[in-house]
């Protein structure tokens, strides 16, 4: 495979899941789009492709003068990544500013999402954000996960290291296979796509939703000294909120930090702020995932 070839295939993959289909014509109290699936090694659709992909349903219903500002989403049932995806979408209401959406996606004949979306007519107001840590390493200097991952003969080590659309490079010690340094509980990556984007600003805000679900769990790992690879380990997203402030430009390099204020009940509460490079805020992610390992007391 050539390097050409291997940056285009998954950059290619990911416009193919955000180019929503209307199904041909099928209407309910719901208006209705289909969506591919991605391939996983474990067959269960990615969770990030299927919140960018409800909000691209939701964003083809509403004007275009008024971009998405926030969206609040369910994990219902796991997804079947063999299979396609259909996306109801119900207009709750649009008013003088605000528009809001919910997205159902449906697998079997039933939701295997359940996702609320508001959208606003630009405006102008007070601002203030978050400053952007200086001390962070630039991404270039960086090992990717193609690096770190591209020589090990496993199917999951191979689907992150090449079939992945968005270039992750962990600020701390990655996670993949064990966990250095001290257990805390937050952590930086940069990330952006592997190619270039069409400048649709739709696009990379759905894209930065589904980038948003590859990290934002590990702090709650990582403060456990937890692995990706750890046996017995059981992890999901149960929910995920997310909010745009500025415009954001997903194939520019990105600093997500993130970091799990609280773990119980067998589920790890992550946050986390996106900056670009001039140290903008462009937006904030929340989610709470399951995370389960094998009870050692009983075994």
């Amino acid at each position: 495979m050539t390097e050409s070839t291997a940056v285009q295939e998954p950059m290619t993959t990911l416009l193919e899941l955000l180019d929503l289909s209307e199904a041909d014509g099928a209407q309910t109290d719901e208006e209705i789009f289909v969506g591919v699936s991605q391939k996983q090694p474990a067959q269960r659709v990615f969770g990030g492709q299927v919140l960018s992909q409800s909000l691209i349903a939701a964003i083809r219903t509403v004007d275009a003068n008024r971009p998405v500002h926030s969206m609040h989403g369910y994990f219902l049932r796991p997804g079947d990544a063999n299979q396609p995806i259909t996306f109801g979408v119900q207009r709750l209401r649009d008013g003088r500013s605000f528009s809001a959406r919910r997205t159902h996606a449906y697998q079997n004949g039933v939701p295997i999402l359940s996702m609320i979306a508001s959208f606003q007519v630009p405006d102008t107001g007070i601002e203030h954000q978050d400053t952007m840590p200086l001390d962070v390493p630039d991404p270039e200097t960086l090992p990717s996960a193609a690096h770190l991952l591209g020589s090990i003969d496993h199917p999951v080590a191979q689907s992150w290291a090449f079939g992945r659309p968005f270039d992750i490079r962990h600020i701390e010690s990655d996670i993949y296979l064990h966990v250095d340094g001290n257990h805390a509980a937050h952590q930086g990556v940069w990330i952006k796509t592997i190619g270039t984007m069409p400048d649709d600003p739709n696009l990379h805000r759905a894209a930065l939703a589904y980038a948003s679900d590859y990290t934002l769990l590990e702090p709650s790992l990582r403060r456990h000294g937890i692995s990706w690879i750890t046996k017995g380990l059981s992890i999901a997203s149960l929910d995920h909120a997310m909010w745009w402030h500025r415009p954001v430009r997903v194939d520019e390099w990105l600093l997500y930090l993130a970091e799990s204020p609280s773990a119980s009940g067998a589920r790890g509460l992550n946050t986390g702020k996106v900056f670009n490079r001039a140290g903008q805020l462009v937006a904030s992610v929340a989610q709470e995932g399951m995370i389960r390992l094998p009870d050692k007391s009983s075994a």
